[in-house]
C-alpha cells in the first residue's frame, strides 16, 4: 500500500480508502461476518482510511463493531459525516454527533465531514446555528481531528465553499468521465492549492465505469488487455498528485486484493502518453451518444433563476451515454439536494444564458428536454421529500 499526505497535516493516508456504504446485506441488515472479513483484509493490506456516514443504514454500527472486535482503533482513520440537512436547531448538531460516536464505539472522529454541503446557503444556515463554534470546541476537546465537507455540485459553488472556512479536507466525485463536471479537475486543483486533502468518491461512478461499452473497452485493450476497466478507472485518478485518497465500496475480499494490488503500483504522473490518449478515446466513445454539446465551462452562470445549467446538461448527457438511472441520480444530487434547488423547470426562458454561451447552444430548448427527461411524477415526489429535509 502507498500513502499520501497533504499540505495541512502530515497524516499518512492510504491512497485506497474503504468505503463502508456498499456492504452485502442479509435479510435487510449488513452481513457483519462478511463485512468484518472484507475490512480485516483491507486493514491487513495497509488500508487505514475507513469512510462511513450517519445516513448509511447500519454502516456506522458495523464499523464500530469491527473496530471493537479487532481492537484496531489506533490503526485506522475513521471518517463520518454530519447530516446537516436534518438539523433544525443548534442542539441537533451535538445530538447527531453523540449518536455517531456511540455507533462507532469511539470517543473521537479522525475525519468529520459536513455531508453533501452543496451550496453556500446551506453553510450560512449552519453558521447561524453556531457550527463554527461547535467545531472549534470539538477540535479543542480532541473529539474531532480534521474537519471537511463532501460535495455534489458545480465548480464555482465548490470553490466558494472551499474559501468559506478553514477546512482541512474535502470529498468530491471525480473520475475520467467527470473530469470537467461537478467540482472537476479545476476544483480538485483549487482545493489542493489551498492545502486541503482531497478524498475521491464515485471513482467508477457506482460501478458503471467497470462495465463500459465494448467499443470503449477496445480502446483500453489496444494498449493493455490485461487491465480491467475498473483498474483503468482507478489508475487514472491516482495519476493526479492532488488526490489524497480514493474511496472504493469494496464488498468482497477479491475486490480488496485487486484494488490494493493496483494501488501499490501507482505513482502520481506515471501514466504514459499512450495510456492517457486511450482515456480520451474511451471518453469520446462513451460520450458519442450525448445530446447536448455542453463543455461545462460555466459561462452561462449565474442564472437569474438559479438553474444549474452545466450540471443539468451533464446529468442529461450521462443518462444517455452511461444509463438513465445514473443520470437521474446525478440530477437529483446536483439540483435537488440543496437549499436553493437548481433544476431545469425553474427556467423562465429569459435567454440571458444563450447570449453568453461560447458553444451557441440553444439552452432554453435543451432545458425543456432535460425537464421532460427527468421531471417525472417520481421526480416530483423526490423533490418534495428533499425540500422537507432541507427546510429550515
Amino acid at each position: 500500500m502507498k500513502y499520501r499526505t497533504y499540505q495541512k497535516n502530515d497524516d499518512q493516508l492510504s491512497i485506497l480508502g474503504m468505503g463502508c456504504m456498499r456492504f452485502d446485506r442479509r435479510n435487510g441488515a449488513i452481513d457483519q461476518k462478511k463485512a468484518d472479513a472484507v475490512m480485516k483484509r483491507a486493514l491487513d493490506l495497509g488500508v487505514n482510511y475507513f469512510d462511513t456516514a450517519y445516513v448509511y443504514p447500519g454502516s456506522e454500527e458495523c464499523l464500530g463493531r469491527f473496530v471493537e472486535k479487532y481492537n484496531c482503533r489506533d490503526k485506522i482513520k475513521i471518517a463520518t459525516k454530519l447530516p446537516h440537512y436534518r438539523i433544525k436547531k443548534s442542539e441537533d448538531i451535538e445530538k447527531y454527533f453523540s449518536q455517531e460516536l456511540k455507533r462507532l464505539k469511539t470517543d473521537y472522529v479522525d475525519y468529520y465531514l459536513m455531508h453533501m454541503l452543496n451550496d453556500m446557503a446551506s453553510w450560512q444556515r449552519l453558521k447561524s446555528l453556531g457550527i463554527e463554534q461547535w467545531i472549534q470546541r470539538k477540535i479543542k476537546q480532541g473529539a474531532i481531528r480534521r474537519i471537511g465537507f463532501s460535495f455534489h455540485g458545480g465548480t464555482e459553488s465548490f470553490k466558494k465553499l472551499v474559501d468559506a472556512y478553514d477546512w482541512d479536507f474535502c470529498q468530491i466525485q471525480f473520475n475520467y468521465l467527470d473530469e470537467h463536471s461537478q467540482a472537476g479537475i479545476e476544483g480538485l486543483k483549487y482545493a489542493s492549492k489551498k492545502g486541503l486533502g482531497v478524498i475521491i468518491m464515485e471513482p467508477l461512478r457506482g460501478g458503471t465505469l467497470a462495465r463500459i461499452p465494448a467499443r470503449a473497452k477496445y480502446e483500453f485493450d489496444r494498449v493493455d488487455s490485461s487491465k480491467t476497466p475498473a483498474e483503468w478507472g482507478l489508475r487514472w485518478i491516482w495519476n493526479h498528485p492532488e488526490v489524497t485518497v480514493v474511496l472504493s465500496g469494496m464488498n468482497d475480499i477479491a475486490q480488496v486484493e485487486e484494488n490494493c494490488r493496483v494501488s501499490s503500483e501507482m505513482d502520481p504522473d506515471s501514466l504514459t502518453d499512450r495510456e492517457l490518449k486511450a482515456y480520451y478515446k474511451v471518453v469520446s466513445v462513451i460520450q458519442s451518444s450525448r445530446r447536448v454539446g455542453c463543455t461545462g465551462c460555466g459561462y452561462c452562470q449565474p442564472c437569474p433563476q438559479n438553474v444549474d445549467i452545466p450540471n443539468c446538461f451533464s446529468a442529461y448527457n450521462n443518462s444517455y451515454s452511461v444509463g438513465y438511472f445514473t443520470g437521474f441520480r446525478e440530477y437529483i444530487m446536483c439540483t435537488v439536494l440543496r437549499n436553493n434547488q437548481t433544476f431545469a423547470s425553474k427556467c423562465v426562458q429569459c435567454g440571458a444564458c444563450e447570449k453568453k454561451c461560447p458553444q451557441h447552444i440553444k439552452i432554453r430548448r435543451q432545458l425543456k428536454n432535460v425537464r421532460h427527461r427527468f421531471e417525472t411524477p417520481v421526480f416530483s415526489v423526490v423533490k418534495k421529500v428533499a425540500a422537507a429535509i432541507m427546510k429550515y
